[in-house]
């Protein structure tokens, strides 16, 4: 069993100590299996603030009797986060019914390069079952509802705010346009700057999310201030464009996902 290990040279290492000893204490504890365990957040998509968190997401799987019991465990494992760890992770159950109904979370820890642990097998296949069962449309729709709530509660009245905030909404427009550009692609790239990249971004925009990601990465405030209007105006038209391209996708995903990912579960919760 290949064994995945890959995390950013900034990394503190005593952080990622308390992490891989967070994740031991989590398999004795609750007698699971962790399947994989990646960074998230701020550090995940790569524009982290010098004083941002550590956000450890992992997907576990329990012995099959777990799976039989009228009063099954919780499908979430937490902890109370901190001003340094965040931690906490999902049953392959959860993971995989998240998948069907279209989570873009699910894809982005599957796709995350910074791995604290995890069964390279295991990734592959889930990106390989990522690809056949995952409908675009949900995905963008996850996109495009994230984006849409972040922009409403941040940036709706067009008064100063934390300009860090911007990031939360930049990424799901960012997102939907890399989709539009890709016909057919559900897999957004996880790495900010390369989705950036990919997105064929004005060079008016290019100069200002270049600007926003260097001042977010030296300072722990960024102060606060209005959205630049020419943002203001690629995330408004990716919004735009996005309910006008994108169906609501069904709200049960179709047979043969539901056959795949069954199998997929068999598979890892019996250990083969």
């Amino acid at each position: 069993m290949a064994q995945l290990r890959s995390l950013s040279l900034g990394f503190d290492t005593v952080v990622v100590a308390g992490i891989d000893a967070k994740l031991r204490e989590v398999e004795a504890n609750h007698h699971v299996r962790i399947l994989l365990a990646i960074e998230s957040g701020s550090r995940g998509w790569g524009f982290p603030s010098p004083d941002s968190d550590y956000d450890c997401r992992f997907i576990h799987v329990r012995p099959q009797s777990d799976y039989l019991s009228l009063y099954p465990p919780r499908d979430v494992i937490e902890y109370p986060p901190d001003a340094i760890y965040d931690v906490n992770g999902w049953d392959l159950v959860k993971t995989l019914k998240l998948l069907l109904k279209g989570n873009a979370v699910v894809l982005e820890w599957l796709t995350s390069p910074w791995v604290y642990r995890g069964d390279a097998r295991f990734r592959a296949e889930a990106l390989a079952l990522a690809a056949q069962v995952v409908q675009p449309a949900a995905i963008a729709m996850h996109y495009l509802h994230l984006g849409e709530r972040q922009r409403e509660t941040a940036f709706a009245d067009g008064s100063d705010v934390r300009l860090k905030k911007l990031f939360y909404v930049l990424r799901p427009a960012l997102a939907l346009r890399w989709m539009r550009l890709h016909p057919g692609a559900a897999i957004v790239p996880m790495a900010f700057r390369t989705l950036v990249a990919e997105s064929d971004v004005s060079a008016d925009c290019t100069v200002i999310i270049g600007d926003l990601l260097t001042r977010k990465a030296e300072t722990r405030e960024m102060g606060h201030g209005t959205m630049p209007r020419e943002i203001g105006t690629l995330i408004d038209t990716e919004f735009g464009l996005a309910r006008e391209h994108w169906p609501e996708p069904g709200t049960r995903p179709q047979a043969e996902a539901i056959r795949l990912a069954d199998a997929f579960f068999r598979r890892w919760v019996s250990g083969t």
